[in-house]
């Protein structure tokens, strides 16, 4: 038998209704004898509301309570499941079934030639009862014989249920087989997708699996990195969660406990899972749970006094529960719930209102719903009842009335169901459906049905929009709910958004939530502002961390970055280190401070050492000026001067002008300089070596060899430094390493071996002319100038000597400015300490430059110098 496959399917909670359901069935269907009644009924006829129409639709709803249900052994027929309890939910349902045929019934444009009938039928919320009820209706009779419709009645075109997923499998598996098309209202197993298993199955409420997507979506929009699960441990919970927790982990969010509710009722089981979420940080709370146990969960939490939480649940069901628990808003204020997007069914109110038992006396529901519904009895049910029975008098309305979760409901889920099949089976009988399919009222069969189901599109009165996918599901907007106190102190649930799965095919889903929205974070370390980096904590998960503020040059321009960024080479951090600003290039100008100062500086060095070569001029023929070889003076004022000059070709903008000369120029006049005291000194120690006419060491004495010794000590650096801008020359560069702020503009001194011989051969000048010049000190002489060279010698050497490692240490323009000020050190030193004392004598000493000054100044060194009784014959040294 067919039936007998279908067992193969059965999974999870439902497992064991349909093992122990479908062998019976399979035996009462199997027609082993016709003749006998179906094993299970209810007592009696069981309870309908049927109307006649061309076409009719059956409705399965949970109404009235089957309770005392006892498992098939297989040895006995299984008894009645007597009714107890009234769901004025499952009756408020099958109303809007009702509302919705008549609304149609009425509407000249869909189906005007076609008057829809329906059979609404009670599943006592058992599979036994749906099952049993949805035989009925296929077949016709109050005991279904299977694969028989008695009679020609009207064409039964479909089925609208049930409310629970267990009772929806059944009932698919046994619809399946004829191809007969169920739209369920309520089922969310998403097991029920798989159309191999279910064929004929559909649904106007989406699947479990696609409302946990949309809850990680909603924890992603509100940026949280740090859950709890909370999931039932069955089918559902397990895959739901594990959805949940791989989508979130995919995202970056760490979950700090999964947590499986157990299915049967155990407080210990509750009391731990209590515990656990107390000791947790975690304020986001993900529900994969029954109602049941939802409030337990909320029990425990109230005794212990646990706040903080802000729940996100699939179902606002479990919230809409909730309200009716003292204290609750402690724990859910702020929770948030989803609910599948519908608007409210205009009419519904009103018609809902006007129903009384006289106005429909086919339904018979509705006495038991007036009697849950207002707390009386009618007198016709029980005459025998005390007396102290409140009775029904008829007079009661239903207007005003509140109903279970009426402030979450505002609309009735049965209601688009029913649109469906009013579109569908429009297109069907107006050949609508492209390929030239065409159906005719009288003749037709469910099953050319399920293809213009599954295609339609429409929009229902309402203005909601009705979409399958090729599972069946519906393709639905979500509205989000927030638990919230109103102004009067009240604890509702309110409307702050809306997620739409499919604004633009291919797109992601986007949620749109009031924008003045407070949304508490939920995360295990604070976020990392920007111009910070995070550093994991040891041992902990990924979402837990340290922020540290960025090294040097580098940045973080957005929030919880897992480490800074490097600035283009253009570009430098801001001093928060929050983005990149544009690097300045930077250079020793001569309208900064430091520029100005320096070439002030060497402009009046330049003036004065023009100054006293003026002097010198003036009073060229004075003993001072003419003693130690006065040219050479000249030509070291004069090279002073220009060494005073030299600093201007380091300021300013480099360019390869400035970067050809500024070195080279320093160097050879420098050279000049230096040979020059050189030439002096040696001019003076071979004046007193001479000690008689005629001695070879006289020739050295003339001008001319002076000359020659600065022209070819001159010389020699003029070929080093041609050598060096021959091979490699100094060039314009940009040094982006020095100053993470700035670009420096600098020389680059191309060829760092040249650059050392030119200035080790200057300083072999200026050290060989310091030994010299310290050697003869001492020599004796009116105007004997070498003390004053060896002093200014030693301000030489010692500049120098600290220049280079304060050159080669320093960055950007610093390295400028040390060398202008080693140029103008010394070069002050040069000028100071051979030609201030000479000006002296010239400007303030008149007297002292005179012949007898220095004939008196001599003789009186002899008597000092020649010991008694031995007397030297000493060579008076040639003036100029």
């Amino acid at each position: 038998m067919p039936l007998a496959a279908g067992r193969s399917g059965c999974q999870g909670e439902y497992g064991m209704w349909l093992s122990t359901l479908l062998p019976a069935l399979v035996l009462s269907l199997s027609g082993a004898s016709l003749s006998r009644p179906i094993g299970w009924r209810p007592p009696g006829k069981a309870p309908r509301f049927d109307r006649p129409g061309d076409v009719v639709v059956g409705g399965s709803f949970c109404i009235l309570h089957f309770y005392n249900v006892t498992l098939f052994d297989f040895t006995t027929m299984p008894a009645g499941l007597p009714s107890s309890s009234v769901s004025r939910w499952g009756y408020r349902v099958a109303q809007s079934f009702v509302f919705a045929i008549e609304e149609i019934n009425r509407n000249v444009h869909l189906l005007p030639n076609l008057t829809l009938g329906f059979s609404i039928r009670n599943s006592g919320d058992s599979v036994q009862g749906a099952l049993h009820e949805t035989a009925s209706f296929l077949t016709g009779r109050e005991e279904p014989i299977p694969n028989y419709a008695c009679g020609l009645g009207v064409p039964r075109v479909a089925v609208v249920g049930d409310t629970r997923s267990a009772l929806s499998v059944a009932m698919a598996r046994l619809l399946g087989l004829y191809k007969f098309p169920q739209i369920s209202y309520a089922s969310t197993l998403p097991i029920l997708s798989d159309k191999t298993q279910f064929p004929s199955f559909l649904r106007t409420h989406v699947s479990d699996l696609t409302s946990s997507h949309m809850v990680t979506q909603l924890v992603l929009h509100f940026g949280w990195s740090w859950v709890g699960i909370l999931a039932q441990d069955d089918d559902f919970g397990q895959e739901a969660s594990s959805l949940a927790a791989r989508e979130l982990g995919q995202a970056g969010v760490c979950i700090e406990f999964l947590l499986h509710v157990p299915s049967q009722e155990s407080l210990e089981k509750i009391e731990a899972i209590v515990q656990r979420m107390q000791g947790g940080t975690a304020t986001g709370v993900l529900i994969f749970v029954s109602n049941s146990n939802f409030l337990l969960i909320l029990q425990g939490l109230l005794g212990l006094r646990v706040s903080g939480q802000v729940w996100v649940s699939k179902d606002i069901l479990h919230l809409a529960l909730a309200l009716t628990m003292p204290g609750v808003s402690q724990v859910l204020q702020g929770s948030f719930g989803l609910w599948h997007h519908k608007s409210q069914v205009p009419g519904f109110y009103e018609f809902f209102a006007r129903l009384h038992p006289s106005r429909t006396p086919e339904d018979m529901f509705l006495e038991k719903f007036w009697e849950a519904t207002f707390g009386c009895t009618w007198p016709c049910r029980n005459s025998a009842v005390a007396g102290d029975v409140q009775f029904c008098s008829g007079n009661e309305s239903l207007r005003g009335q509140e109903y279970p979760f009426q402030e979450v409901n505002k609309v009735d889920v049965a209601y688009s169901a029913v649109y469906s099949i009013a579109h569908a089976l429009h297109n069907l009988l107006a050949c609508e459906e492209g390929d030239g399919t065409c159906a005719d009222p009288q003749h037709l069969q469910p099953w050319q049905l399920l293809r213009p189901l599954r295609k339609v599109p429409f929009r229902t009165p309402d203005g909601s929009e009705i979409r399958f996918d090729a599972n069946g599901d519906l393709v639905s907007k979500f509205d989000v709910l927030q638990g919230q106190k109103t102004p009067e102190g009240l604890f509702r649930l309110i409307p702050i958004g809306m997620i739409d799965p499919h604004t633009n095919l291919g797109s992601r889903m986007t949620i749109h939530l009031k924008e003045d929205l407070q949304v508490p974070s939920s995360v295990c370390s604070e976020s990392c502002a920007p111009g910070f980096s995070q550093t994991p904590r040891q041992g902990a998960p990924h979402c837990c961390f340290e922020c540290r503020p960025c090294p040097e040059g580098q940045f973080a321009d957005q929030r919880d970055m897992k480490q800074c960024l490097q600035c283009p080479e253009e570009q430098h951090p801001s001093q928060s280190r929050d983005r990149c600003l544009p690097r300045t290039e930077s250079f020793l100008a001569f309208e900064e401070p430091l520029g100005l100062t320096l070439a002030s500086v060497a402009v009046m060095l330049a003036g004065l050492a023009a100054l006293v070569l003026g002097v010198f001029l003036r009073h060229r023929d004075t003993p001072v000026v003419r003693a130690n070889n006065r040219g050479l003076s000249y030509m070291l004022l004069a090279t002073l001067c220009l060494c005073a000059l030299c600093p201007l070709l380091f300021l300013g903008r480099p360019i390869a002008a400035t970067c050809l000369l500024r070195q080279t120029t320093f160097a050879v006049v420098f050279t000049m300089a230096v040979s020059s005291i050189l030439a002096k000194t040696l001019t003076v120690v071979l004046a007193f070596r001479v000690s008689r006419p005629g001695d070879r060491a006289r020739v050295c004495l003339g001008a001319r060899s002076s000359t020659s010794l600065v022209l070819v000590a001159s010389l020699v650096q003029v070929v080093l430094c041609g050598v060096w801008l021959g091979t490699s020359p100094p060039f314009p560069a940009r040094d982006l390493g020095s100053s993470p702020s700035y670009i420096i503009l600098q020389c680059q001194e191309g060829s760092g071996v040249a650059f050392s011989c030119v200035l080790g051969y200057l300083g072999l000048l200026a050290g060989g002319t310091f030994c010299v010049a310290f050697l003869a000190r001492g020599l004796p002489d009116a105007f004997n100038e070498t003390k004053f060279i060896t002093f200014s010698m030693l301000l030489f050497c010692s500049v120098w000597v600290a220049f280079l490692p304060l050159y080669y240490s320093a960055r950007g323009m610093a390295t400028v400015a040390v060398e202008i000020f080693s140029i103008l050190a010394s070069t002050a030193g040069l000028l100071g300490g051979i030609f201030l004392p000479k000006c002296y004598i010239i400007l303030l000493k008149p007297e002292q430059n005179t012949l007898t000054w220095v004939r008196q100044g001599r003789q009186g060194q002899r008597r000092e110098d020649v010991p008694p009784g031995r007397r030297l014959r000493r060579l008076t040294p040639k003036a100029s």
